[in-house]
């Protein structure tokens, strides 16, 4: 009996998993509080992201063996960084996903060698190429997946309202 409920256990949370999952891999929402994630910097320096409550965030999750990622990478570097790299309310981060230190080191990322700040925001065995957009307060206010022009073009109008705000 004790392997029966055991069993009817693991098979309701699985569900219960999937079923908070949106479509996309996401096990989050827009509206939500953003969950703290630890920032590891190729210097070795950490960060908490809660600590960077009062900014406008963006997380940009990426691989270098991803090519939707090296495709959408010119526009984040365009129409994002250049455009907010001297505003002291944004922050950009982008993180590479399950890589080593010797590749993450070539391009300017942080590093998620184990996947655990990816898997904090996304289901096991969900696809990079994704950005999370976090306001000023802490709450998720947009989600991407792949790469989509307009849906990209959205998230710099989102950026660009949230920076306004007081």
């Amino acid at each position: 009996m004790k392997h029966l409920t055991f069993i009817l256990l693991l098979v309701m949370t699985c569900s219960l998993a999937k079923a908070q999952q949106d479509d996309r891999g996401y096990i989050v929402k827009v509206g939500e509080k953003a969950p703290n994630i630890e920032l590891l910097f190729p210097d070795g320096t950490k960060k908490q992201l809660k600590d960077l409550k009062g900014k406008v965030i963006m997380i940009q999750f990426t691989a270098s063996w991803c090519g939707v990622c090296r495709k959408e990478m010119p526009f984040i570097e365009k129409d994002i960084w250049l455009k907010y790299k001297n505003n002291p309310e944004f922050a950009l981060f982008g993180i590479d996903f399950k890589e080593s230190k010797e590749t993450t080191e070539k391009y300017p990322l942080l590093l998620d060698p184990e996947g655990k700040a990816f898997y904090t925001y996304a289901a096991q065995g969900a696809g990079v190429t994704r950005n999370i957009i976090i306001d000023k307060k802490g709450n998720i206010a947009f989600l991407t997946r792949l790469y989509d022009p307009k849906e990209f073009e959205e998230m710099v109008k989102v950026i660009d309202k949230l920076l306004k705000e007081k």
